[in-house]
């Protein structure tokens, strides 16, 4: 909990000098709403493995494509958890610090999502369905999920269906093969373990119950990494150049020891950290593995 003075309602909040704000800092807002170290590793991760998997130049639609679907979820995160924030005071969130409002956050989600629609048609139907799913998945899990029991399933199928959003879109319109699907899924499970730990104590106070607010932080902390290495030892497993793959396992077991470290000396943002560094990690050992996302038909 903060020991910072909190505004005493909602509507004084609202009515903070935020229209006076000029354009860089509200671009400002904008750009952290969006949630910008999650949002560039997943598009860049994504795009890495298009690269990988043959895409071409079609790996610019994937991008776009995956980063306003991305910037929508980050900033209907945001616009949804609004009101929540200003209870706790979360001054790192751009809402409450009066970079941005919430309905100007809200309307930016919409445009970025229909944008997603259109750049993710350029991949062909089939590939937008799929990403199209993924995105709303997300969405679900900020409007209602995230409180629930079941927290980990939309990052399950949001991540999960990544990789298909990107074969789909070659000329044979394969699906990846089943182990990455959840790998990928895993990863995303194992992310949402670990970031959920940093904020456990602002999530009771507006009674967030999710599965890592259950299971506490220690816990969550210690399953996130296992499912990260689980995650990793998966496609090492698939990789054609499985020696520079299980090399990067073993960093990836030093980097989810650090995980660990940094949980248990109460150091949540560093376990936070580090996670992301282990989710590239592992999906750099995709990258190795190449053409093999494609399922042999």
């Amino acid at each position: 909990m903060s020991i910072l003075k909190r505004p005493r309602s909602n509507d004084r909040f609202r009515s903070a000098p935020v229209a006076g704000l000029t354009t860089t800092r509200q671009l400002v807002g904008f750009i952290r709403a969006t949630h910008a170290g999650p949002t560039l590793v997943v598009t860049a991760a994504t795009t890495a493995l298009a690269l990988a998997a043959g895409r071409g130049e079609g790996t610019l639609w994937v991008s776009a494509a995956v980063l306003a679907g991305q910037c929508s979820v980050g900033w209907s995160n945001d616009a949804i958890d609004a009101d929540r924030d200003v209870r706790v005071n979360r001054l790192s969130k751009p809402v409450v610090a009066g970079l941005v409002t919430k309905k100007q956050i809200a309307n930016a989600s919409v445009a970025a999502f229909v944008l997603c629609v259109v750049l993710s048609l350029a991949s062909g139907w089939r590939a937008a369905a799929v990403h199209i799913v993924a995105v709303l998945s997300a969405i679900a899990y900020n409007a209602k999920l995230k409180a629930t029991v079941f927290s980990p399933v939309p990052y399950g199928i949001s991540f999960a269906l990544l990789p298909a959003f990107v074969t789909l879109g070659l000329p044979a319109h394969g699906w990846p093969q089943v182990v990455v699907m959840i790998a990928t899924g895993t990863i995303g499970v194992g992310a949402h373990m670990v970031n959920a730990v940093a904020d456990i104590d602002d999530d009771a106070a507006t009674l967030v119950r999710g599965l890592p607010q259950r299971l506490g932080a220690r816990r969550s902390l210690d399953v996130g990494a296992a499912l990260l290495l689980i995650a990793g030892v998966l496609v090492a497993q698939r990789c054609a150049h499985r020696e520079l793959a299980y090399w990067l396992v073993g960093v990836l077991a030093v980097v989810d020891g650090g995980v660990l470290l940094a949980g248990a000396t109460a150091r949540p943002r560093v376990a936070w950290r580090l996670a992301m560094l282990a989710a590239v990690i592992c999906l750099a050992i995709f990258v190795v593995g190449g053409g093999s996302l494609v399922s042999a038909r």
